[in-house]
């Protein structure tokens, strides 16, 4: 990786995060069209740069994080599926993020859901974080599960989860980006340990990665900064159609691409 990438891909997680359209899936396919050979540290900094993008959220959100101890009860309840999930299928999921085909399928069926989920679940009876119970936050816990599929989307599994747990589109979006906190921040540690472990490097190169670490982790913050609230007001008023349509348009161009030529490569 060079600077210029490490730019990019930043970028592009901070603007996909928290959009149902998979921050990790358009990383994916970023890294490939860039030609970023998946060795250990890209994986590491594509998980990395997403916790900085999530702590976005504790920076816009900081009085739900500092309210009660019942919010954080209902976190730790909803990320129990992901931490024994991740823990057993960690190898299975590395293998899955090598290979764009997997985005691109998962682009086109998470799409065709988007497009009806409005109109599956129009009837919504909580709608702040307060009125989740601890057996909800469980149960959306469950369906982010389905984001280590990539390409799946975390955020639309989670808020796709909440709306069928009957929350409306802001309470499912909101709690989606609370859960992603502790996600991502299990995550990020466990990465880390693993590649401090395993780590061959020299020191000038430790001190590159590291400061690529550090800027991706930046750029991504500050871009989330600017996209949490807008995708907020979109989702009131708009929903996600558009969202789905984005999704099957763009499966059907990496299908095409990496069926018809080499601008995608896997490691």
């Amino acid at each position: 990786m060079n600077i210029i990438q490490v730019i990019i891909l930043a970028i592009v997680e901070g603007l996909t995060e928290f959009l149902p359209v998979s921050s990790t899936g358009h990383m994916v396919i970023t890294s490939s069209l860039m030609g970023i050979s998946k060795d250990e540290f890209v994986k590491l900094f594509e998980i990395v740069i997403q916790l900085g993008a999530i702590l976005a959220v504790v920076v816009l959100y900081f009085k739900r994080f500092v309210r009660s101890v019942d919010f954080y009860i209902k976190l730790i309840i909803g990320v129990i599926p992901a931490v024994i999930l991740g823990l057993l299928l960690k190898k299975h999921i590395d293998k899955l993020l090598e290979n764009p085909l997997v985005v691109a399928v998962a682009f086109v069926l998470g799409g065709i859901i988007l497009l009806f989920v409005d109109d599956w679940f129009n009837k919504p009876t909580v709608m702040e974080e307060k009125q989740i119970s601890r057996l909800t936050a469980l149960k959306i816990g469950f369906f982010q599960c389905l984001a280590m599929i990539p390409g799946v989307s975390r955020s639309a599994a989670s808020i796709v989860g909440g709306m069928s747990q009957k929350l409306s589109r802001t309470a499912a979006a909101e709690f989606s980006f609370f859960l992603a906190v502790p996600t991502m921040f299990g995550a990020t540690i466990k990465d880390l340990w693993d590649f401090h472990k395993h780590n061959t490097l020299t020191d000038a190169q430790m001190h590159q990665d590291v400061q690529y670490l550090l800027i991706g982790s930046v750029i991504a913050f500050i871009v989330a900064l600017l996209a949490i609230k807008s995708f907020i007001t979109f989702l009131e008023k708009k929903g996600f159609k558009l969202f789905g349509i984005y999704r099957i348009i763009a499966g059907i161009v990496i299908i095409i691409l990496y069926f018809t030529g080499n601008a995608l490569h896997t490691a």
